[in-house]
């Protein structure tokens, strides 16, 4: 009896350590079944927009703004840090919302999973590190497709790939609470992804200057974590003339959104697996 105490405890010592890596790995498997959509979706959207904005937008955006460009550089090299960071947080919309309410509600896995020896921390966390991994892995080929177009012109563009994840997060973590805390679907998470979503790439610097919009319509872009992962994108993509505090403020506010949120998820997730 005493033996198999001993092996059931065994059995149970690596959820307890490793629960957030066991939850973040039952995504991955999930997401593996539609492998082949998302490579095409990782690839062929910035192809899409290399078309939209190389070609299109930005010749027309190029004959009116002249040989300075946008922000000193061509208008497609303007907006591709931005691109990247939106296809983050697009990341983060569709995977903080409805599979978090299915985790819950409809297919209760997370229930399941605390059921076992995973902590609810553990629950969240497994959550956030597998859309940290998509967001990443997303982000990195849309990179190498606009760098290959010489949308990238600076070595550095590289970190355009941690800041969009980390600004992927500065979104989707409070997202994550939001999501954690309803309990029925009333059409909350399609009202999140078109009064929220869809205006973030309108109010948030991405496509034009966030100067060149109303005086009175510049603090939505200010409270955007898109905004400011977008200016971050461009500092180290192409050098854009950024003053060193206002650097540091872009990436304080990242940090404390996710952190934040991460916080606030946590909270939620402990509650709803408990009560």
């Amino acid at each position: 009896m005493s033996s198999v105490t001993d092996e059931a405890m065994r059995a149970g010592q690596a959820p307890r350590r490793f629960g957030a890596l066991y939850v973040a790995e039952h995504h991955v498997r999930i997401w593996r079944s539609y492998l082949g959509v998302n490579v095409v979706s990782a690839i062929g959207t910035p192809l899409l927009y290399l078309l939209a904005f190389g070609i299109g937008l930005g010749v027309l955006v190029g004959a009116g703004t002249g040989p300075g460009g946008v922000d000193g550089v061509d208008y497609f090299v303007f907006v591709a840090p931005a691109l990247i960071a939106t296809a983050a947080v697009t990341i983060a919309s569709d995977e903080f919302t409805y599979p978090v309410m299915m985790g819950f509600k409809w297919n209760p896995i997370y229930l399941g999973m605390h059921a076992a020896p995973i902590s609810p921390r553990q629950v969240a966390g497994g959550i956030v590190l597998f859309v940290s991994l998509r967001a990443f892995a997303t982000c990195l080929v849309y990179f190498l497709v606009v760098a290959a177009f010489g949308a990238i012109p600076l070595a550095t563009g590289v970190l355009t790939v941690p800041i969009a994840t980390l600004t992927a997060l500065a979104f989707g973590a409070p997202l994550l609470a939001y999501s954690a805390a309803q309990r029925e679907d009333k059409g909350q998470f399609a009202v999140v992804q078109r009064v929220l979503v869809l205006p973030l790439t309108l109010f948030s610097g991405t496509l034009f200057p966030l100067e060149q919009l109303p005086v009175v319509l510049q603090p939505l872009g200010w409270l955007s974590p898109l905004w400011h992962g977008s200016e971050l994108g461009r500092v180290v993509a192409y050098g854009a003339d950024r003053p060193a505090w206002l650097v540091l403020v872009h990436l304080l506010t990242l940090v404390v959104f996710a952190l934040v949120g991460w916080l606030i998820a946590v909270r939620i997730v402990t509650r709803r697996l408990e009560s």
